[in-house]
């Protein structure tokens, strides 16, 4: 139950600092305004509910976490459930707050839903959104299954990860606005419409496969062979 509500008001928050910030803000504060805002609640949600779920708030990286065989099947759907609770309670309380503003339209305005093509943002294809979202989870998730290994500097975790959000909305906002994770997309979905929202469950879900997959091979995950191999070097054994 901890984890439940720990990944609830994790993802809640992500949906809320973020895609606020594009609403409320986001012609103040740019497009790197909005990237930081990303980051920075992803940084704070680390340090804040790490301890007691890992800070997944998104279904690909628990998804990452089970292919790479930290997670069980039973904790993953756990996790899911509370995420898109969480991404959609997150998405009603902006909505709320929204539309308290006398000249907000969703139509017009959104709420900080992803996308692609005629009419949003960059007006990319399918296929750069496709590749786009993909790319991006799999960076991502192998950014946090690296950085939360065990003999990785586990201290600097969530500001490695948030970094890394940071970057990847930097570059991509023009092309999809940035979801790599299902959740934060379904969130705004459910006010703004689902027409487009099978890619981003799809692509981030492929993304994360990938990476977990990386770990689950031991390409990128440390093995006690690793160990022997780095104390030969040494000199020690």
């Amino acid at each position: 139950m901890k984890k439940f509500i720990a990944e609830l008001i994790g993802t809640a928050t992500l949906v809320l600092i973020g895609c606020g910030t594009a609403v409320l803000a986001g012609a103040e504060v740019g497009h790197a305004g909005i990237a930081a805002a990303f980051g920075l609640a992803i940084v704070a949600m680390a340090y804040g509910i790490g301890p007691i779920s890992g800070c997944h708030i998104n279904p690909a990286v628990s998804l990452g976490a089970f292919v790479s065989g930290r997670m069980s099947a039973g904790d993953m759907i756990q996790y899911w459930i509370a995420q898109f609770i969480g991404a959609a309670i997150g998405a009603g309380i902006l909505y709320m707050i929204a539309t308290g503003r006398a000249d907000y339209s969703l139509a017009e305005n959104g709420l900080g839903q992803n996308g692609w093509g005629a009419g949003y943002l960059g007006e990319y294809s399918l296929q750069s959104a496709l590749i786009f979202e993909i790319v991006a989870t799999f960076l991502f998730v192998t950014v946090i299954l690296g950085a939360t290994q065990t003999r990785a500097p586990t201290a600097f975790a969530g500001l490695a990860i948030g970094l890394t959000l940071w970057g990847i909305h930097l570059l991509g906002i023009q092309v999809t606005g940035v979801s790599v994770n299902p959740a934060r997309s379904f969130g705004p979905a459910l006010f703004t419409g689902l027409g487009q929202l099978w890619l981003f469950f799809v692509a981030p879900l492929i993304g994360a496969v990938l990476a977990g997959l990386l770990f689950r091979t031991h390409l990128l995950e440390e093995t006690f062979a690793d160990d022997e191999a780095a104390l030969e070097v040494k000199g020690d054994i």
